[in-house]
């Protein structure tokens, strides 16, 4: 059994370390921090009015977490498989005897590490509100560690969508569709229109596949063990889909 495991996480440390160095080799990783960045902070300080909320809290911040991660992310993703298809080289690394959730899994760690490094970047606006008052520092510190396991999930839809098309741009295109209905799932809007055309126990059904609804209780300050689950269930089922998909294009 241990012999099993290790012939399928083969080449785990070697992918790891070659995409994220993919990553920062090109522009490709300091540009999503930039943007990422920016537009976390136009929304937080603008759109989410933190200074009009008059309380010192992250609250406005982590609001935005799952629509910036639904278009952010899969960018994020996109290329990583479809761009060994673009160069030519995924015959070559498929036919390597390495195991396919190696492969995978270093993939999506390489990818969630500079996901992480965002968050990590986002350390000061923690600290501008402990300047500006005394928030709740156990509450935020919970509710980035959830962002960082849905951040995961979001990446997992990109890396699975990039295995499947081949093309960065289509990926990029069906992965956003695909977080956008993970995410609006929860939306107001949206389980209101369920409700009224299908009932509350379905709309209850619903909302229970929401990023959203799934991030609330980290955003209150609260430990939902569900929501842990919920979301390394999610990466998990679809890191599961990205080993198909991959070895489908092994066996060709």
């Amino acid at each position: 059994m241990t012999g099993y495991l290790t012939r399928q996480m083969s080449g785990f440390t070697a992918t790891y370390r070659r995409e994220l160095g993919a990553y920062f080799a090109t522009p490709m990783a300091y540009v999503f921090l930039a943007v990422f960045l920016l537009a976390l902070g136009m929304f937080t300080w603008e759109a989410g009015r933190f200074f009009d909320t008059g309380v010192a809290d992250l609250q406005p911040f982590f609001m935005w977490h799952p629509w910036l991660y639904m278009i952010f992310l899969p960018a994020l993703a996109m290329r990583l498989w479809a761009d060994e298809k673009a160069s030519g080289t995924d015959e070559l690394l498929l036919s390597l005897p390495l195991g396919i959730p190696g492969l995978v899994l270093g993939k999506l760690l390489a990818a969630w590490t500079v996901a992480a490094a965002g968050l990590l970047l986002t350390l000061p606006m923690w600290a501008s509100v402990n300047f500006l008052g005394s928030p709740d520092n156990t509450a935020i510190g919970l509710a980035y560690f959830v962002s960082l396991l849905m951040a995961g999930a979001y990446l997992s839809i990109g890396a699975a969508v990039s295995a499947l098309t081949g093309s960065q741009v289509t990926s990029f295109v069906i992965s956003v569709v695909i977080a956008f209905v993970f995410t609006a799932a929860g939306w107001p809007l949206v389980l209101s229109t369920v409700q009224s055309v299908f009932g509350t126990g379905f709309a209850e059904i619903v909302a229970r596949f929401s990023f959203i609804t799934q991030f609330e209780g980290a955003q209150r300050g609260v430990l939902e063990l569900r929501a842990v689950a919920y979301f390394l269930g999610f990466t998990a089922t679809f890191a599961f889909l990205n080993c198909l998909w991959a070895s489908r294009q092994r066996l060709g």
